[in-house]
């Protein structure tokens, strides 16, 4: 059933490799690390795409909810939210 799943995810902008997985914080959030920086929504922008690849769905699936200046943000996707939080633990194990 489609619903939308929301969670968090600590950003680290203007990073080596685009990358999504692991945690930091406290609570813990889920890591993306993007190359782009943060200017002008870029850092935004490649965030979505690389969740979408992540996920294995489209970066329009996906919606900032919280934080577009912060590099802690509240996203939200619309989707099978059983597969998607069974995604989303996997990738926070990576």
């Amino acid at each position: 059933m489609t619903q939308p799943f929301i969670f968090n995810i600590r950003v680290r902008a203007n990073s080596s490799i685009n990358k999504v997985g692991g945690t930091a914080g406290d609570p813990p959030r889920l890591v993306v690390a993007v190359q782009a920086p943060a200017v002008d929504g870029k850092a935004n922008t490649a965030i979505l795409k690389e969740l979408a690849k992540a996920f294995g769905l489209k970066s329009r699936d996906f919606t900032i909810l919280t934080g577009e200046t912060s590099r802690d943000k509240r996203v939200q996707v619309i989707g099978d939210s059983a597969d998607l939080g069974k995604r989303y633990k996997k990738l926070c194990n990576e």
